[in-house]
């Protein structure tokens, strides 16, 4: 494990603390949040940047961002339950990104408004990735009065919900 690596693990073991004084409940998970470390490390070698802990479906999910040695962002989940990668996407700059762009037929803000009329709140957060199979999507945040942090996904060729019902637990670290 390399410096940064062990800083993200003790900040992650010192936020475990936090959410039960913020009366937040953590699911438990049947492996451990360094096995499935060590799983999306051995996908993509890099520097972890970001983790969060988030509801799937019932699921408990890691998902880890991490700065690879290519020089690209990728964003890799983790089924906490049996310790093996679910997702592996590569995240770009913006919705001007080439890549990202070519297969965008959704402005962000038509997407954001079909966000929106799904989960009323505020988009606290956005994200523009390039799934496994090339297709593009946004990933959005949106901060709820009664759920706390949804996580939701629009492909931005058609402007469908392709993930929804993800709710963040915790997030450690920026983009």
């Amino acid at each position: 494990m390399n410096k940064i690596q062990k800083i993200l693990l003790a900040n992650i073991l010192c936020a475990a603390c936090v959410p039960a004084i913020a009366d937040i409940k953590i699911p438990k998970t049947k492996v451990s949040m360094e096995t499935c470390l060590k799983a999306a490390l051995a996908k993509r070698i890099g520097q972890v940047v970001k983790l969060e802990l988030k509801d799937e479906r019932g699921v408990p999910t890691y998902e880890f961002e991490i700065l690879g040695n290519d020089g690209k962002s990728w964003e890799l989940e983790c089924d906490a339950n049996k310790g093996k990668i679910t997702e592996e996407e590569q995240e770009v700059e913006s919705g001007d990104d080439p890549l990202f762009k070519e297969k965008t037929k959704i402005s962000l803000e038509q997407a954001k408004e079909i966000a929106l009329k799904a989960h009323q709140g505020e988009v606290v957060e956005v994200e523009y990735e390039i799934e496994s199979n090339g297709s593009a999507s946004y990933e959005f945040d949106i901060k709820t009065a009664d759920k706390g942090v949804i996580k939701l996904e629009i492909d931005a060729s058609n402007g469908k919900i392709v993930e929804d019902n993800e709710y963040e637990i915790y997030q450690i670290g920026n983009e």
